[in-house]
């Protein structure tokens, strides 16, 4: 069991919170907040990103991307703890619980309303597409995750899908100046995974696996990350200045100084067993970005 639920890599799980919670914060400044719509969010969002983990342990091992070489942790397939056949039966478990969940959300949300077949065959088609994209992201031919198309897969699922994607399921609307906030989850969350790929860089590069630090090189890709977490606060900022109607909206710029350390620990720290708690913290610092963001807007 301890080996599966390190597999598991539960410290990426505030990750997949945080544009359920944006989203949901959203509908509760507009009144129209469902705490079962929230609760299935979350579960169907926590079970994706297992998935995904779970997916990318298996992927990585089999193409060979998970080496010797690599110094972050060690991943369960490529250590011989657990076989790759009994991983692959576990991406197919946690497929068909990720589908079982978030048609599960949907009915919740869906059911009763007057367009219910348009928006359940539009939301259907999304989750398919997230399952899809949490298991190609290492795995298949062609993974796109091997040629630099991760950064613009997270940004879509994490920030406008997601926190735009509950906010209708919350609402049954579609606000495009929320589009601001989910742009700021998105890149947090894209943040995180280029910390990931900046402490993998050799191990990648040997493998042929061309993220965009291994395209940009080190120092090019901590640029990338100071760019990420800035425009992230850019768009926030932008957000509070056309809406602004109290000081409480301020409140996420508590998260600017997590931010900062981890941008700074970029930079300074060169190696991968230096840099790795950073992914954690990154994580962490987005959803504690979320958690203020939104207590701002119901204050």
């Amino acid at each position: 069991m301890k080996h599966w639920l390190s597999a598991f890599r539960l410290r990426s799980l505030p990750l997949a919170l945080t544009c359920i919670l944006m989203g949901s914060f959203l509908a509760q400044a507009k009144g129209l907040f469902r705490i079962e719509i929230t609760l299935l969010g979350i579960l169907t969002a926590a079970l994706l990103q297992i998935l995904s983990n779970l997916a990318n342990d298996y992927g990585d091992s089999i193409s060979g991307v998970d080496s010797p070489e690599r110094v972050g942790p060690q991943r369960a397939v490529q250590a011989g703890k657990i076989t790759a056949s009994a991983m692959k039966n576990a991406i197919f478990v946690f497929s068909g619980l990720s589908f079982l969940s978030g048609i599960s959300l949907l009915l919740v949300a869906f059911l009763g309303s007057e367009n219910l077949l348009q928006n359940f065959g539009l939301f259907l088609g999304i989750g398919i597409l997230a399952i899809l994209a949490a298991i190609f992201y290492t795995n298949g031919k062609k993974p796109y995750g091997y040629v630099g198309l991760g950064d613009i897969a997270v940004l879509i699922f994490f920030g406008w899908v997601g926190v735009m994607g509950i906010y209708f399921l919350h609402t049954g609307t579609f606000e495009l100046l929320f589009m601001l906030p989910a742009t700021s989850c998105g890149l947090f969350a894209v943040a995180v995974l280029n910390v990931n790929n900046i402490r993998d860089i050799p191990s990648d590069a040997l493998a042929g696996k061309n993220s965009i630090p291994v395209r940009l090189g080190r120092k090019n890709a901590v640029f990338y990350h100071w760019s990420l977490l800035v425009s992230g606060l850019v768009c926030t900022l932008v957000y509070v200045g056309i809406t602004f109607h109290s000081v409480w909206q301020l409140l996420f710029l508590i998260s600017v100084p997590l931010m900062f350390i981890n941008a700074v620990a970029v930079k300074n720290k060169t190696l991968a067993s230096d840099l790795d708690p950073y992914l954690k913290q990154m994580a962490i610092s987005a959803l504690v970005f979320t958690l203020t963001f939104g207590l701002g807007m119901i204050l």
